[in-house]
């Protein structure tokens, strides 16, 4: 068999979800007609991008997790009917696929987390998000306060009352 007649390996559910942010919003709307059989609901794109992506990691690695799944449906009602979703469980889990996007300092960076728990960013593997926060910002950062999966926490009340003795 010739290499011209070899058929082309089909992009891979990564490579698919990074072209996201490279389609036009015409070519977007028709991916969401083929993947959702129906019209968008919304024209916010950045929506339609995750949703989107979220659907391609679904078909590609068809892992149910009904828990899983009807919480990401109760997100994405909550999102297109108020524009607000509610904080992330902190025990978040994310599939094997998934895209985290931030800019910093006017540079986008993107991670992948890959099938064994890890990261990849500019293709190197880290263990954890903080060690690429760190590696983005040049100071330590929660990884999953840096990627927008958890809010920062509030610092504390600084304790006006002296401690010993009576007042």
């Amino acid at each position: 068999m010739k290499a011209d007649s070899v058929p082309p390996v089909p992009p891979s559910v990564t490579a698919q979800i990074a072209g996201l942010s490279d389609l036009s919003m015409q070519e977007i709307k028709a991916l969401w007609r083929r993947l959702f059989g129906g019209d968008n609901p919304t024209h916010n794109r950045q929506f339609l991008e995750r949703r989107i992506a979220y659907k391609l990691q679904e078909i590609e690695f068809r892992k149910v997790d009904r828990n899983l799944l009807e919480r990401n449906q109760r997100r994405s009602k909550a999102l297109v009917e108020g524009g607000k979703v509610r904080k992330l469980d902190r025990d978040i889990r994310l599939m094997p696929g998934t895209v985290l996007t931030r800019e910093y300092q006017g540079i986008e960076h993107r991670v992948t987390v890959a099938q064994d728990g890890q990261y990849e960013f500019e293709g190197r593997r880290y263990r954890s998000l903080s060690m690429i926060a760190r590696e983005i910002t040049g100071t330590r950062w929660s990884g999953p306060v840096f990627f927008g999966l958890k809010a920062p926490t509030k610092p504390k009340a600084k304790n006006t009352r002296k401690r010993g003795g009576r007042r």
